[in-house]
């Protein structure tokens, strides 16, 4: 925004800020120096022995002060005032003379696209758990507010060639993952409140931590899961079947 402004404007603001200032030390404010100059030395005095508790207490004490004496004068409301409606002018600017780029294209070359859908929808209330029958593997990348999720991937068949991905974000509720044992698996769970269960490895008491796991075989041509998941609070257990 500096770039683009003008030289004779910057010039203006800075000169009326400084006429400003001297109206105000000269007629209004006579002591504005004297606190400044007071609280500055506070805060010299509480640095240079800053590792002392007073002294850290004469530090702040310096600092508030000066930031307060600073923020009510005239010449520095008026400066922020001033960078508010440059802001301002600048933004509807940049509205008006914003650059739409329209690329060229033919209908025989565009490419062609198939609508897939998802295993599970986005639900901020209720629970949901992928089929009792055989389904066909589609990646999960979900978020939700309350209730259980539930995923069984022993009725389904996942890529060889690629790797299966379960994200899950939610607010408060449990997330239930069950595993075949030829499926390697990697983890990431993170949780403000909550308990973990992975592959029998338990975790009683998570408070805002995070943990991340994965299998032997990760990373080898077996079929594999990556799962990423966040809680606010609830359990999360993945385990084999």
């Amino acid at each position: 925004m500096l770039q683009r402004l003008n030289t004779d404007t910057l010039n203006w603001i800075i000169i009326i800020g400084v006429l400003l200032f001297v109206l105000e030390v000269a007629f209004f404010n006579g002591g504005l120096i004297f606190s400044v100059l007071f609280s500055g030395l506070l805060m010299y005095i509480g640095w240079k022995k800053y590792a002392r508790l007073w002294a850290k207490v004469v530090f702040w004490v310096g600092a508030v002060s000066l930031t307060f004496t600073i923020l009510n004068m005239m010449a520095v409301r008026f400066l922020i005032v001033a960078g508010l409606i440059l802001f301002l002018v600048h933004y509807s600017r940049s509205k008006k003379e914003a650059v739409h780029l329209k690329p060229e294209w033919s209908p025989d070359a565009r490419e062609p696209l198939f609508k897939v859908e998802p295993l599970f929808q986005q639900k901020f209330f209720g629970n949901q758990q992928t089929d009792d029958m055989a389904y066909q593997w589609k990646d999960i990348n979900i978020h939700g507010g309350f209730g259980d999720r539930i995923i069984d991937l022993s009725n389904t068949v996942l890529p060889v060639d690629d790797t299966a991905v379960i994200s899950i974000r939610h607010l408060i509720g449990n997330i239930e993952i069950y595993v075949p044992y030829e499926v390697e698996v990697s983890i990431s769970h993170s949780a403000v409140f909550g308990r973990a269960a992975v592959f029998d490895n338990p975790y009683t008491n998570l408070i805002n931590q995070q943990l991340a796991y994965r299998t032997e075989g990760y990373g080898s041509k077996q079929p594999q899961v990556k799962i990423i998941t966040s809680l606010f609070s609830g359990n999360i257990e993945v385990k084999r079947i």
